[in-house]
C-alpha cells in the first residue's frame, strides 16, 4: 500500500538560471509540515513507509530539462506535472487567486468571474488527474490537497470507482452565502468534485460544518453525523486541525545557537520588550490592521514610548500582482507615519523588515519576543502562532491571535483579539505588557502540552488511517448502479408487472361474476374513505406483483388488487348476492 500526495506544489522548487536549473526547498506550512510527517513515518504506519508526491516544480520547464527534473524528482519520491507560463497565469494567478482565494477568505468584493480562468481551472485539475491515473497502482491511497485541485477527486474517481481518495482543505470553507456567490454551474461542479473523495477533511468544525451545509443547498445531499449517503457510496467528511513538527521547533530552541542568538537580540532591544510578528505580504493578514493598532497603543499609553519596540517581518509574495505592490507601499508608507512621529534618536519604535526569514533566524526570534501578535483577517489555521508557543522552552511569553484564525479553536490561552477592531490591539497589548510571569507560563504550559500530543505526524496518521477506515466501509456498503441493457431490462420488467396487475384484476372481477357475485371497483381519491384494510403488498418486492383475496360463503368481504409500484389501488368491493355461490 502505497501514499500518493497531491497538491499544486512540489516539496521542492525549481529555477532556471542561464539554462542550468537549480533545485531549493518549497516555502509554506503544506509542504513543510508533509515533509516532516513522510521523513518520520514508519514502516508500520498505515499504508507503510511507501509515498509518491504529485504536483507542480514551480517553473515552467522547458521540455529539454523536463527529463532531467523527472529524474531529480524520482530521488525525492515524487513526479512533476508541468504547466507552462500561460496555464499558470489563468489557473493559479487567475481563478485559485483571484477568485476562490479571496472569495473562501471572505473578501466576497475583490472577487473576479472570469469564464476563461475557469476553463483553465478545469483543464489544469484534469491534468493532473490523467498523471495520477498514469501511475496509479492497486491499493494506493491517494490524498489530494488544497483549493487549486478541488475537481481532481471526482476526474479520478470517474476512471478509478473503487480509489481510496482523501481531500484536504488548508483554507476557510466559506458560509453558503459566500459560496453561492459563484455561478451555479461552477460550485455545482466543485461540490461534485470534492464528493468524489471518500474523505474530505477541514481544519475546523466551523468550515466543516459549512461545507456540509454547502452539499445540502446546493446538490441536495444531506449527512448523518458527517456521512454523506451518495447513490454509489459513503462520503465521510470530518475535522482535522494541522499541527506542526514540535520536536523540531522546541529542539531547536533549546540548542546553544538559538540561545546565543537570543542573548544577541536581547541585547540590541536594550531591556525594552519585543513585539514580534511574521507573515508573508496578503491582504488576509490583517498587516495593515496590525500596525494601526500598535500606533492607537502608542497614542494612548505614552508611558511605555521608548519601553518596547515591535519587530514586523513580512515575506514577499506574488510581488508582479498589482495590488500586493499597491498594499506595501501602504505598509511602508504607515511603517514610516509611525516612525516619524513616536521616535526619536533613542528609540525607533517599529522595526519592518521584508524579506523572507530561514528557519535559524525564525526560531531566536520567536524564542527571544514577549509578545507574539499574530492576528490575520481571516485564516484557515495559522500554523506561525503554533510555532511561537512551541519555541517557549521556559514558558513565557505572551500570545495575541486572532479570533478569526483556525487556531484559535485549540490556544483559548491566548489572548484573543477581533482584528477588525483596533481598540482590541490596545487592550490585549496593555495587558500582555502587565501579564506575571506565573500567568504566562501557566496558559503556555496548557497550550504547549495541546499542541506536542496533536502535532503534524498525529495529524496525517489520522488522516492516512480515516482514509483507509473510509475505504473499508466504503467496499463492504458499495453499491453497484445499474445502468445501460440491465437497467432497461429491469424498467421493461416494472412496466409488464404493472399492466400483469392490472389484466389479474380485471379477470378477478370476471370470474367472479361468473360465480354469480356482483362487483363495483371503485378507484378512491382518499384511501381513508374505503371500508376495510386495503389489500396487502409484499414489501420486500415493493408492491411489484398482486394479492387476491375472493370472499368466503356467506360473508360479505373485498377483493384488492395492488400494483404498488405505480402507485396506485383497485379496490374490488363484493356484495354476496346468492346463498349458494361457492367460495374461492
Amino acid at each position: 500500500m502505497r501514499l500518493v500526495i497531491v497538491s499544486n506544489r512540489l516539496p521542492f522548487t525549481v529555477d532556471l538560471a542561464n539554462g542550468k536549473l537549480r533545485y531549493r526547498h518549497s516555502a509554506g506550512g503544506l509542504a513543510t509540515g508533509l515533509s516532516s510527517y513522510l521523513e518520520r513515518r514508519p514502516e508500520s504506519a498505515v499504508g507503510g513507509s511507501s509515498y509518491l508526491w504529485l504536483g507542480w516544480p514551480g517553473a515552467d520547464v522547458p521540455p529539454e530539462h523536463q527529463e532531467e527534473v523527472r529524474e531529480y524528482a524520482q530521488q525525492c519520491h515524487a513526479a512533476p506535472v508541468f504547466l507552462s507560463e500561460d496555464s499558470v497565469e489563468r489557473f493559479y494567478h487567475g481563478f485559485c487567486n483571484k477568485t476562490i482565494w479571496p472569495l473562501f477568505h471572505y473578501f466576497s468584493m475583490i472577487v473576479h468571474y472570469e469564464d476563461e480562468d475557469w476553463l483553465e481551472y478545469q483543464r489544469v485539475n484534469r491534468q493532473f488527474a490523467d498523471e495520477i491515473c498514469s501511475v496509479l497502482e492497486p491499493d494506493d491511497q491517494i490524498w489530494i490537497h488544497d483549493y487549486q485541485l478541488m475537481l481532481v477527486p471526482q476526474m479520478v474517481r470517474e476512471r478509478f470507482p473503487d480509489a481510496s481518495i482523501g481531500f484536504f482543505l488548508h483554507i476557510p470553507f466559506p458560509s453558503y452565502e459566500l459560496f453561492r456567490l459563484l455561478p451555479h454551474p461552477w460550485r455545482t461542479e466543485l461540490v461534485n468534485g470534492l464528493l468524489g473523495a471518500s474523505l474530505i477533511g477541514f481544519h475546523t468544525h466551523d468550515y466543516t460544518r459549512d461545507f456540509l451545509t454547502s452539499v445540502l443547498r446546493t446538490v441536495g445531499y444531506e449527512h448523518s453525523l458527517g456521512a454523506l449517503a451518495l447513490p454509489d457510496r459513503i462520503v465521510k467528511v470530518d475535522t482535522f486541525p494541522m499541527g506542526i513538527d514540535y520536536e523540531r521547533f522546541a529542539g531547536a530552541a533549546a540548542n546553544d545557537t538559538t540561545t546565543g542568538g537570543v542573548d544577541e537580540i536581547h541585547k540590541l532591544c536594550d531591556g525594552r520588550k519585543l513585539i514580534f510578528s511574521v507573515d508573508r505580504l496578503d491582504y488576509t493578514k490583517g498587516l495593515l490592521n496590525r500596525l494601526r493598532g500598535y500606533e492607537l497603543f502608542l497614542e494612548r499609553h505614552p508611558e511605555w514610548h521608548e519601553k518596547v519596540v515591535f519587530l514586523m517581518s513580512v515575506a514577499p509574495s506574488r510581488v508582479d500582482v498589482a495590488d500586493y505592490q499597491e498594499m506595501k507601499q501602504e505598509i511602508e508608507q504607515t511603517v514610516g507615519r509611525i516612525i516619524g512621529a513616536y521616535g526619536n534618536v533613542r528609540w525607533t519604535p517599529l522595526i519592518y523588515q521584508y524579506r523572507n526569514l530561514g528557519f535559524d533566524e525564525i526560531v531566536p526570534l520567536y524564542k527571544a519576543c514577549d509578545i507574539a501578535m499574530i492576528t490575520p483577517l481571516r485564516d484557515g489555521m495559522n500554523l506561525v502562532a503554533k510555532e511561537f508557543v512551541a519555541s517557549r522552552t521556559d514558558g513565557t511569553g505572551v500570545l495575541i491571535l486572532s479570533e478569526m484564525a483556525g487556531a484559535v479553536k485549540e490556544m483559548g490561552e491566548a489572548l484573543v483579539i477581533n482584528p477588525f477592531h483596533v481598540d482590541d490591539f490596545v487592550w490585549a497589548l496593555e495587558r500582555a505588557m502587565k501579564m506575571p510571569v506565573e500567568e504566562q507560563q501557566r496558559r503556555m504550559h496548557m497550550m504547549q502540552e495541546r499542541l506536542q500530543r496533536y502535532d503534524v505526524t498525529r495529524w496525517a496518521g489520522d488522516f492516512v488511517h480515516g482514509m483507509v477506515l473510509t475505504g473499508r466501509t466504503e467496499a463492504d456498503r458499495r453499491v453497484r448502479v445499474l445502468s445501460g441493457k440491465a437497467q432497461e431490462q429491469m424498467v421493461e420488467a416494472w412496466r409488464g408487472a404493472e399492466r400483469r396487475a392490472a389484466e389479474a384484476a380485471r379477470r378477478c372481477v370476471a370470474d367472479a361474476a361468473a360465480d354469480g357475485l356482483e362487483l363495483a371497483v371503485e378507484h378512491p381519491t382518499d384511501p381513508a374513505a374505503v371500508r376495510g384494510p386495503p389489500a396487502r403488498r409484499d414489501a420486500g418486492a415493493e408492491g411489484l406483483f398482486t394479492r387476491v383475496a375472493l370472499p368466503r360463503r356467506g360473508s360479505g368481504t373485498r377483493v384488492g388488487a395492488c400494483a404498488g409500484a405505480a402507485r396506485r389501488s383497485c379496490w374490488l368491493h363484493a356484495q354476496h348476492r346468492c346463498a349458494g355461490a361457492r367460495g374461492q
